[in-house]
């Protein structure tokens, strides 16, 4: 089956200790848009401007991503630049310009509608909203976010988390929207907020899932190089949609498999400059890690 996702497009400038990259492919809606199309087919929405290379169009158009939903402005993209420390879990935004993102309203093709599975990528709320409020009767929704939002725009945010049957963020947003450090407390006191399923993300110490069949506590693969780890957790979550989507039976009997993959499929993103190593990824190697992961986990 497809899945939508919608999500921000942006050109990423981004530096480390030991390299520079300027003006890559980036953004929540591309990271995840990329992973999941090795599971499922997979329609972009999003906004760019008149400066988009247009190779990077190719790139989406080479993993089969349709783009009827992508709108292209007169303006300049979203341009984002960040600069990690040593420590790669560590880092500092040099530089914001919001160009044509600044007022982008997310509008759906007739056709996407109808698509069983939504991806409500890292952006704000509101619009999360009105992606929702132009959908038939999806069967799984899942929404991201950031700190950002639990900053600015908190009564949306608790508003869109009833309306979703999944919720992900990381260990940081999940104390500060519960008022708690103990990460299961947390996790209890989100399915209050309305969502059937709850993914805390932790970077390189892996995930955690909290849903109707208990917990379950997914790994990352382990890496021994991370050139750049910015847009990993959306890789992720767009992994665990993508191969959900393409899976027969329950949410339930697939979601641990799905993170798994995603897991998976973020460790590729990790391992290269924005999107540079992960659209080189083929499905083998994927299955590949899988495989070596579960190896690494049984006991």
């Amino acid at each position: 089956m497809s899945i939508l996702i919608v999500g921000s497009t942006a050109l990423d400038s981004i530096k480390t200790p030991t390299a520079e990259n300027p003006r890559l492919l980036g953004g929540s809606a591309s990271h995840a848009s990329v992973a999941a199309s090795f599971f499922s087919p997979v329609s972009l929405v999003g906004v760019v401007g008149e400066d988009f290379p247009k190779k990077y169009l190719q790139l989406y158009k080479s993993h089969k991503i349709d783009l009827a939903g992508l709108q292209i402005l007169p303006g300049k993209t979203f341009h984002w630049a960040g600069e990690y420390e040593v420590n790669m879990n560590n880092r500092r935004t040099l530089l914001t310009e919001l160009g044509v993102f600044e007022t982008f309203n997310p509008t759906l093709p007739e056709a996407y509608r109808n698509l069983p599975y939504v991806l409500l990528a890292n952006i704000a709320p509101a619009l999360q909203h009105h992606v929702l409020d132009q959908m038939k009767k999806p069967k799984f929704v899942v929404a991201d976010t950031m700190d950002l939002w639990l900053n600015i725009a908190m009564p949306d945010l608790l508003k869109l988390i009833k309306r979703v049957d999944g919720f992900v963020l990381n260990d940081s947003e999940a104390s500060q929207l519960t008022q708690t450090d103990n990460v299961f407390a947390a996790l209890k006191k989100i399915h209050k907020l309305g969502p059937k399923y709850v993914i805390i993300k932790k970077g390189s110490h892996g995930s955690i899932l909290s849903g109707p069949t208990g917990i379950f506590i997914c790994p990352a693969y382990p890496l021994g190089n991370v050139k750049d780890p910015t847009g990993a957790g959306d890789s992720f979550v767009g992994g665990m949609m993508g191969y959900l989507a393409k899976s027969k039976g329950s949410i339930d009997a697939n979601i641990r498999a799905a993170m798994v993959h995603g897991s998976v499929t973020a460790s590729f993103c990790c391992e290269g400059f924005g999107l540079t190593r992960t659209t080189k990824v083929k499905p083998a190697d994927i299955q590949k890690r899988v495989k070596e992961l579960e190896k690494m986990t049984r006991f």
